[in-house]
């Protein structure tokens, strides 16, 4: 297998018929003027060791030298190069609320944005820690497993919305238990963190049971809190243009607020609750967090990559520079005895 790094310098190949063009427009342009200057045969014996051999031979040295820098700088990498990669840091699970009352703008551009700013924010501070993500409303479900894949995660992150989970609601304890989950087959050496982020709306009792069952796996839990207490109507939009919003089933516009308590309450042992309206707050509340946690060392990882063949194009191309420098175009004797241009009188 083989691949180019850097393909835009392949264009420089088309200088090389070029210079083949010049260098033939000059042959051309010096047996013009050795004929208006007199007869060819006698001007000739004016340099009788001069070859025309050498001239071409050195051309076509200097031609593969360039040919060989161009390659040099495409950077061919041919083949795979096994390497051993080894991390410390944490286990860390992202449980995102992903219900329709996360559509509300009450925090903008809306909870569910806001959200997602926060984990990918988060993300950029990380560097060997190992991270997974839930998406919970009604019920949970896993998005991303343990990875060390940031470039992964966020793709997988933006692409969350109401709609990737059938039952709607906030189920917490079902998120707390899912992202629970990712760990039963991990390392128990391994510090687990489980960041959870809503609006706190909970509309199941099993919260509580949840947190303990989660305490017990040592798992520790932050929990951000995103909207307002005053809270806001759930936009319902067509084409991106707002239609109209949410209804009870006494046709009243639904207003969702924070519930600040239940989160608390979830991060009450680990004092992990934080409002995630300042992003710039929570990214640094977490950092103090994680500072705060012991990191272990991940066994080691096995991963494959191409490996760069540009040093041999470029000895090569050194190699002939230096032939071409010390190739006088002089005629050399065996090659004068061949008289392959027709040189003898």
């Amino acid at each position: 297998m083989w691949e180019l790094d850097e393909k835009k310098y392949l264009y420089l190949l088309f200088f090389i018929p070029l210079l083949v063009l010049i260098f033939l427009y000059n042959l051309y342009w010096k047996r013009k003027k050795q004929r208006e200057f007199g007869d060819i045969v006698l001007v000739r014996k004016l340099s009788p060791e001069k070859s025309t051999f050498k001239s071409i031979l050195k051309l076509c040295i200097t031609l593969l030298a360039l040919t060989s820098l161009i390659i040099a700088l495409v950077n061919p990498k041919i083949g795979l190069k096994a390497e051993t990669a080894k991390r410390e840091g944490i286990d860390i699970v992202f449980a995102v609320d992903v219900s329709k009352s996360m559509l509300c703008e009450d925090v903008a551009p809306s909870r569910l944005e806001k959200s997602k700013q926060i984990v990918s924010q988060l993300i950029n501070q990380l560097a060997g820690d190992r991270i997974g993500i839930v998406a919970y409303a009604g019920s949970a479900y896993p998005v991303l497993p343990i990875t060390t894949d940031y470039g992964v995660a966020k793709m997988f992150l933006q692409s969350m919305n109401p709609g990737m989970v059938s039952s709607q609601g906030t189920s917490l304890d079902d998120a707390i238990r899912v992202s629970a989950s990712y760990f039963e087959h991990e390392d128990k050496k391994v510090s687990k963190l489980l960041i959870l982020i809503s609006d706190g709306e909970d509309h199941t009792d099993g919260a509580k049971d949840a947190v303990e069952e989660a305490q017990k796996a040592g798992l520790k839990i932050i929990t951000i809190g995103v909207g307002t207490p005053k809270g806001g109507p759930i936009p319902l939009r067509e084409n991106g243009i707002v239609e109209s919003f949410q209804r009870d089933n006494n046709g009243d516009v639904v207003i969702t607020k924070l519930n600040q308590a239940s989160l608390e309450a979830i991060a009450k042992t680990t004092k992990g609750y934080i409002n995630g309206n300042n992003t710039k707050e929570v990214v640094e509340f977490v950092k103090k967090a994680l500072d705060n946690v012991e990191k272990t060392e991940f066994q080691a990882q096995q991963y494959t990559d191409f490996n760069s063949q540009f040093q041999w194009f470029l000895g090569i191309a050194l190699v002939l520079l230096c032939i071409d420098i010390f190739l006088l175009e002089k005629k050399t004797k065996w090659v004068k005895k061949l008289n392959l241009f027709n040189e003898k009188e």
